[in-house]
């Protein structure tokens, strides 16, 4: 039984597809030694992102993903991941890429955080971003969107 779990704060926002993505994570956290434990993804509004931002990590600045590691269980991840809607959109179009990649690089980048992997240094950040392309690449069951011609 999976135990991750997608909410909105903020936003009106239907996310497709949940029991691909919700085999997805669990085949990356599989794959990356550890076992999915309770994983909350919420996804939210800048404003609201914003604040968690200053309350909890004391940064008065716009991001695309906060993440709150609650794992308590040695190999098990658990955790609370905070992405915002407006930053996923924005960043679509600033990568030229389709605004569901961006939401699912974003996800994976939090279920990494949650693996261990950091992205501060130079050297981290270029391992994390190794590791989302592998496991983008490899969203199985996930539906592609069909060219109309």
């Amino acid at each position: 039984m999976s135990r991750i779990y997608f909410f909105t704060e903020g936003v009106t926002y239907t996310l497709k597809q949940k029991a691909a993505l919700r085999r997805w994570i669990n085949e990356t956290v599989k794959e990356e030694g550890f076992k999915a434990g309770e994983i909350s993804i919420v996804l939210c509004s800048d404003a609201y992102l914003l604040d968690i931002n200053r309350q909890y990590l004391n940064h008065d600045t716009y991001t695309d993903i906060v993440t709150f590691d609650n794992s308590e269980e040695s190999g098990v991840i658990a955790g609370d991941i905070f992405i915002s809607i407006e930053r996923v959109r924005e960043n679509a179009v600033k990568f030229d890429v389709p605004e569901h990649d961006e939401l699912h690089r974003v996800m994976i980048h939090g279920i990494l955080h949650l693996c261990g992997y950091g992205d501060k240094k130079k050297e981290e950040k270029a391992r994390m971003t190794e590791k989302e392309d592998f496991y983008l690449a490899r969203r199985n069951g996930l539906k592609k969107p069909q060219m109309h011609e």
